[in-house]
């Protein structure tokens, strides 16, 4: 399959030279900033700008001298696995003073600097913009004073800045998600899950507190993720009284044969009348009113530290790229603004519309509009709270609707990390909604050997953390037995299908579909939700699993570069799966920060592996000590990984040696990341109300009769929102052969990890982001995204 043709930017229209950018990170630290400072610092290089670090954030600035230096394209060698930031940030006073914006202005124009990007908060992002509307001022009081002259004044007359967004609070409006939330939250993730084992052990209540001074977003997701019995946040203090129910809840979960509590406390949590609530408070309130053994652990600073997660890698990768064309693109009439993610499509938004938006969530916890608070987070956040309450907090069996119908979840296909947290989400919800749940083990291969029971609320307690697949999944496919389902739909009067998996369960649906001419009960709502490491499924952007396999390559493929750290230098030569889709390859490349990526759709052959062994052999001669190459394992039949090994190992003689590594079935499994747990746990969810909403409908005459294309969905993501889809209409977009999409989004990401390498390539503009504006709660705000 060929690459999407490219709008070349390499010293043509968007050309950089005689331009200077400066980048800096300010505030506080997050993961994945290196990450982002490595990208501007590539891609201006790429366009033929001059790129300069500025250390230590604005007091760099204000203080000058070495804080400013020219970066090199070595310079940021190895970074990209590395935390916090490696040129330093810090929060300056001096900044705020107009004297010191004034010797700050004196610094950049020395060095011919008018193009800014910032890395931090909105506090960093605020004093950027006032920075920018005093820069004319600032230069004519330089003029002034004799320190510049009026041809320079002139020649530097308007300063360009271009924000992202690094924060691990996620607290900033306007993008799905900031720099290091991400990694924030699987440091939480990571902590949860070891407490679990011995609050089991010993029966006990933790209070676990998260950062978050103003924004509840780590405590709220990190709840969802791990299925905590109560969340406090400030955005939405807990009802008058929330103490006696707490405790309730508490022992009910007990009663229920739960072995352990976990309470998760944002640090910035508030009762209705703005008093803070802190875990000791929790923690008394546990043991005076129920005598459970309970302990508090406050994470703190260990929420910043540690390795960048792959999202945060890819993130921050992109968004460095796309600060850079704003900054090339920018005119003296362009308002500041700040790059940022929306699904999973770069946007560019007024950097001042978004503080304002953020000031005014503060404003409203203040006058506790605690309802407008949770709005003005915008939609992601809404869901995520109205998910959480929906699948911690189960409604007496008297509030419950009685829908009188019956509704199977099954896994089909190859395990993927998340499938369980689905299935949880799947139940709980039918059940909230009235309906009887049923679990079919083993996929198709157990529906017609008849291996389906009923599903309670407590059997799917403590599935999200659990990697695989805890019902059983198989490959079978459903057409040579489907006389067999038929009858077991029959015999327990199933009313709808909700198919958890990939290729297969796809394949299985459109047989489905195809069989109900011959048996009037497969006329019945069913959808589907995409889980597979491989993310092949067609109509969706991504599959549940896929961050977590991500993340595997990533942990592997920095360790594996780490082993050759003081040796000579070296080659890995690195195997992904995928089939025939290189997503894990051409992604995971980006993120572990790979020289090149083989993959299946975008051809490749002798002449194409040697430009590579011949670039990779020059950048190891003048800079790097250890290369990375990723091969996808079907992308070239005839070029294993063996053969690219002894091609590399052959031509890089006396420059480099090489080593291989097949990463094989470790990419599917262990625990599920933070958002594939999310991802799995919204999707599902989403699922099971359209399947309620459907069953209403094809009610006629006494029973179910669904007969339309629509009543037979796949549920995925694309680009910015969540949508249903017949299958059938997904048949025109799909090689059955290869087992992939006709076309894939992250195919517009490889000339990005290309030109990160080095190469000079081609890149697609088109699809960069255009200013837009900051509406509140748009209506197709990312649902997926929103999957964190």
């Amino acid at each position: 399959m060929a690459q999407p043709d490219c709008k070349k930017i390499f010293f043509e229209n968007l050309s950089g030279a005689g331009k200077a950018i400066a980048v800096l990170t300010s505030g506080g630290d997050a993961q994945g900033m290196n990450a982002a400072v490595r990208a501007v610092v590539r891609m201006g290089i790429y366009v033929g700008a001059k790129v300069y670090f500025i250390r230590e954030g604005y007091q760099g600035m204000v203080d000058g001298g070495d804080n400013i230096k020219e970066a090199s394209w070595e310079s940021v060698s190895s970074m990209l696995q590395v935390g916090g930031t490696v040129i330093g940030s810090a929060r300056c006073k001096e900044f705020r003073t107009h004297e010191g914006r004034l010797k700050a202005a004196h610094n950049l124009v020395q060095r011919g600097i008018t193009n800014l990007c910032v890395i931090g908060g909105d506090g960093s992002l605020t004093g950027a913009n006032l920075f920018r509307e005093e820069w004319s001022g600032l230069l004519g009081e330089l003029v002034e004073q004799g320190l510049i002259d009026s041809d320079a004044s002139q020649k530097y007359s308007a300063l360009h800045i271009v924000g992202m967004v690094g924060s691990i609070d996620n607290d900033f409006c306007g993008t799905d998600m900031t720099i290091g939330t991400d990694s924030a939250l699987h440091r939480i993730i990571e902590v949860v899950d070891a407490i679990m084992t011995t609050a089991q052990s010993h029966q006990r209540t933790f209070v676990l507190e998260v950062m978050g001074r103003h924004c509840g977003y780590l405590a709220l997701v990190s709840a969802l993720a791990c299925g905590a019995d109560w969340v406090l946040i400030p955005e939405m203090p807990p009802e008058d009284g929330w103490e006696k129910k707490m405790c309730q809840k508490l022992s009910a979960n007990r009663a229920g044969m739960k072995r352990l509590n976990i309470i998760i406390v944002a640090e910035g949590a508030i009762d209705r009348n703005n008093k803070p609530i802190t875990t000791d408070y929790v923690k008394n309130l546990v043991v005076k009113c129920l005598g459970f053994d309970t302990r508090v652990t406050i994470l703190g600073h260990v929420q910043r530290g540690g390795t960048p997660s792959a999202f945060d890698r890819i993130l921050a990768s992109r968004m460095g790229v796309e600060a850079v064309l704003a900054l090339l693109e920018t005119t003296a009439n362009t308002p500041a603004c700040v790059v940022s993610l929306c699904g999973n499509q770069s946007v560019r938004l007024p950097l001042m519309e978004c503080v304002q938006m953020t000031q005014e969530v503060q404003k409203a916890m203040d006058e506790k509009k605690f309802e407008d608070a949770v709005k003005l987070r915008g939609r992601s956040f809404e869901n995520n709270l109205k998910t959480y309450k929906l699948l911690a907090h189960r409604k007496p069996e008297s509030e419950l609707p009685s829908s009188n119908f019956n509704v199977a979840v099954l896994n089909v296909g190859a395990p993927a990390a998340g499938m369980n947290a689905a299935v949880r989400s799947a139940v709980r919800v039918g059940i909230s909604e009235g309906h009887k749940m049923f679990a079919v083990n083993d996929g198709f291969e157990g529906f017609y050997k008849g291996q389906i029971k009923e599903i309670k609320w407590a059997d799917v307690g403590g599935w999200t953390g659990q990697g695989g697949s805890l019902l059983g999944t198989k490959r079978t496919l459903p057409a040579k037995h489907v006389d067999k389902i038929a009858e077991q739909m029959r015999k327990h009067n199933i009313n709808a299908l909700l198919i958890i998996g990939g290729f297969e369960a796809y394949l299985s649906l459109l047989e489905l579909l195809t069989a109900r001419g011959k048996y009037d009960e497969l006329y019945v709502p069913m959808v589907m939700v995409p889980a597979t490491v491989s993310n092949n499924v067609p109509g969706s952007d991504l599959s549940i699993g896929a961050d977590t396999a991500l993340n595997a390559i990533t942990t592997t493929c920095d360790r594996i570069k780490q082993s050759a750290s003081g040796t000579k230098r070296r080659v890995f030569i690195i195997e992904t799966m995928g089939g025939y889709c290189g997503y894990l390859a051409s992604v995971g490349g980006l993120a572990a920060g790979a020289d090149a990526a083989y993959i299946y759709e975008e051809p490749f052959d002798i002449r194409d592996l040697q430009a590579n062994v011949e670039h990779l052999t020059e950048k190891m001669k003048t800079s790097i000590q250890r290369g990375l190459v990723l091969r996808n394992e079907n992308s070239n039949e005839n070029y294993t990984t063996d053969f690219i090994y002894q091609l590399y190992t052959e031509e890089g003689k006396g420059v480099f040696d090489c080593r291989k590594n097949v990463l094989g079935h470790m990419q599917q499994g262990g625990a599920p990341s933070p958002f594939d747990r999310n991802f799995g746990t919204k999707i599902s969810a989403k699922a099971m109300q359209w399947i309620s909403k459907k069953l209403v409908e094809t009610f006629r005459q006494g029973r179910v009769f669904a007969n339309t294309e629509d009543s037979c969905c796949l549920l995925g993501m694309r680009r910015r929102a969540l949508v249903f889809q017949p299958v059938v209409q997904l048949k025109e977009e799909t090689d059955f052969v290869h087992r992939i999409p006709q076309e894939q989004w992250w195919l517009k990401l490889r000339p990005l990890m290309k030109i990160l390498a080095k190469y000079k390539t081609s890149y697609d503009v088109s699809d960069s982001g255009q200013l837009e504006h900051v509406v509140r709660n748009r209506s197709k705000e990312s649902d997926a995204s929103a999957a964190m």
